[in-house]
């Protein structure tokens, strides 16, 4: 790629934000708009990977955003994938995520490269962002209801309601400050639901979320990348518990703000969620954490089937998609088994990554 003012070679760049979609043609504007607007542009090449879209997203990139590269897949690669597509062939240093349906304020990724940067860090892998939810929004202490007000989420206080910004009553929500695993066997987002302001600041987690990230490209190489059998789901925390066995460790960067529009570009209450979240927690689990939590992951999982099963609490589609899930994790359990032997070269010990480990996260 040429420099259009004077003809001459541009030098490669030090940053490549990967953004993986499928038929979100209608999401990439705003994303790709804050990736335009980086203080850091100048040494930041964009690349959108299109999993097999049918929605024009072809045409809108050809059309709107000329200057970024556009990975074509024949298939719906899924977010591994896809994530895995977009850095191939990349030999900068950093790695950028972005969502589709999320966006960075302008200085994001200059502050999570001066936390990579920074002496003394060069043993760190991924920064992750201070992901808030889009929009604002109140709290609504009504009594427990069967349907949710549009839009809105639910607290173990209330309903968090969207409202307009400039209101008395209105506030911003945290999505991610981080990916923490815990004792249920489960990954989580840490300070899912909290109001900003109320949120950790303890820049140790455990993983960084794959939604608003930067990673460090050596690191990645050290350690082999997005595993893309997990097609969408998990693949963020089976990243970053690799990363932590082969001695790397992962920071948090409140400064670097992004802002998520919450399952806008997947459905958290299809089958295909259901499938992939039930398949890859057992699968990501059973391969790096202490057996008995494995043990007791796997029977939370069969339990929940069961009473939704006998229930009749979800639709009939959603529960089998848990059985699947259960299914097709008992059949790579051999496979599974031989992946666990790994840490017996790891650089850190199983138990001593254990330690992150922490109880579900409350939703306040």
């Amino acid at each position: 790629m040429g420099d259009a003012s004077n003809g001459t070679p541009r030098q490669p760049a030090r940053v490549r934000a990967v953004v993986v979609s499928w038929n979100g043609a209608h999401l990439l504007p705003d994303c790709l708009d804050s990736l335009l607007a980086q203080t850091v542009v100048d040494d930041l090449e964009i690349v959108v990977v299109d999993n097999a879209s049918e929605d024009g997203t072809l045409t809108l990139l050809t059309e709107r955003y000329p200057t970024v590269d556009v990975v074509r897949s024949d298939i719906n690669t899924g977010f591994a994938g896809g994530a895995d597509l977009g850095i191939s062939g990349f030999s900068g240093d950093f790695i950028a995520l972005l969502n589709n349906d999320a966006t960075f304020e302008p200085n994001a990724i200059e502050k999570m490269i001066a936390v990579l940067d920074q002496p003394g860090n060069e043993r760190v892998a991924a920064v992750t962002a201070k992901i808030l939810l889009a929009g604002a929004y109140r709290l609504e202490r009504a009594p427990r209801v069967a349907r949710r007000p549009a839009g809105s989420f639910r607290r173990s206080d209330g309903w968090l309601v969207p409202t307009d910004p400039a209101a008395p009553s209105a506030f911003f929500v945290v999505n991610s400050t981080g990916n923490v695993v815990t004792r249920r066997g489960t990954g989580a987002d840490r300070d899912w639901l909290r109001a900003e302001g109320e949120e950790s600041h303890d820049p140790d987690v455990f993983g960084f979320c794959g939604g608003a990230a930067l990673l460090r490209r050596s690191a990645i190489d050290a350690v082999g990348g997005f595993d893309r059998d997990l097609f969408l789901y998990y693949e963020d925390t089976d990243l970053s518990w690799r990363l932590r066995g082969d001695g790397w460790t992962v920071r948090y960067c409140e400064s670097a703000i992004a802002r998520h529009r919450h399952a806008a570009s997947s459905d958290s209450a299809s089958p295909t969620f259901r499938y992939y979240n039930t398949r890859n927690s057992l699968v990501v689990f059973a391969r790096h954490a202490p057996a008995p939590l494995v043990a007791g992951s796997f029977a939370r999982q069969v339990t929940g089937c069961a009473i939704a099963a006998l229930t009749h609490s979800e639709p009939r589609a959603v529960t089998g998609a848990r059985v699947r899930g259960l299914v097709d994790f008992a059949r790579r359990s051999p496979g599974i088994v031989r992946e666990r032997r790994r840490w017996s070269a790891a650089r850190v010990d199983r138990r001593e990554v254990a330690r992150y480990l922490s109880d579900a996260p409350p939703t306040v």
